[in-house]
């Protein structure tokens, strides 16, 4: 404890409390797990929608491609700074206000959703064709092809690209933080930038590091147990 008290000094009594690190480590959790459930949903759905209707999918349809690939491209276009601002009038209309945890949720979604569309695209295009040629020979439908070909034999690879959406996720809940939304982003700048106490600013670096080591180890892991 004296060794803590005396190269970080400011985090002691800071440690529990509505702007404490434990409180921040929660929040930061909280905006993560909701952020990468909603958007994990939209974005499988996205994704499997832009292969399916791609000129080469199961079910093609260049107007619903159209669409979906462009909304999908201007999303991930909008820096997420900027998307924060200009979606705040609809995250008012959602959640009632535009700063907090939950209300960071919205802009958190719509930056996130597009992005792992985009990689649950790729990721299903891996899967071998001739895959997809042998169950469309034995009759399967469409909807038994999405999820016992193209989810099923893609899986270490959608899991390859949850793992790296997620570390993304936990890098914007930072920059949210940044600007109101709490967790270990606002702790930093609101409490140890603003005020000059850098080993504040050293633990929550180090609490997002552990975080990010966490979802890569676990991610790995899975995708080689499931890989075959």
């Amino acid at each position: 404890m004296s060794w803590l008290a005396k190269f970080f000094p400011n985090v002691g009594p800071i440690w529990n409390g509505d702007n404490g690190v434990v409180n921040a480590v929660i929040q930061t959790l909280y905006m993560t797990f909701w952020t990468t459930v909603i958007a994990g949903i939209l974005g499988i759905i996205i994704g499997v929608l832009l292969v399916l209707t791609d000129e080469h999918g199961l079910l093609p349809n260049r107007v619903v491609y159209w669409i979906t690939d462009k909304l999908v491209n201007i999303f991930r276009a909008i820096p997420f700074i900027i998307l924060l601002a200009v979606i705040q009038p609809f995250t008012r209309l959602v959640v009632g206000t535009g700063i907090g945890t939950t209300a960071a949720l919205v802009p958190l979604v719509a930056g996130t959703a597009p992005f792992f569309a985009r990689q649950v695209q790729n990721a299903i295009l891996t899967v071998d064709p001739g895959v997809v040629e042998a169950a469309q020979a034995m009759g399967s439908s469409p909807l038994a092809i999405i999820f016992r070909v193209y989810l099923r034999e893609g899986l270490p690879e959608l899991i390859r690209v949850s793992v790296l959406t997620i570390i993304s996720v936990i890098g914007l809940t930072a920059m949210a933080g940044a600007i109101g939304a709490g967790g270990l982003g606002n702790l930093a700048i609101a409490v140890g930038y603003n005020s000059s106490q850098y080993d504040v600013i050293f633990v929550s670096l180090v609490f997002i590091l552990l975080m990010v080591f966490i979802v890569q180890f676990i991610g790995d892991w899975w995708a080689k147990k499931v890989e075959h």
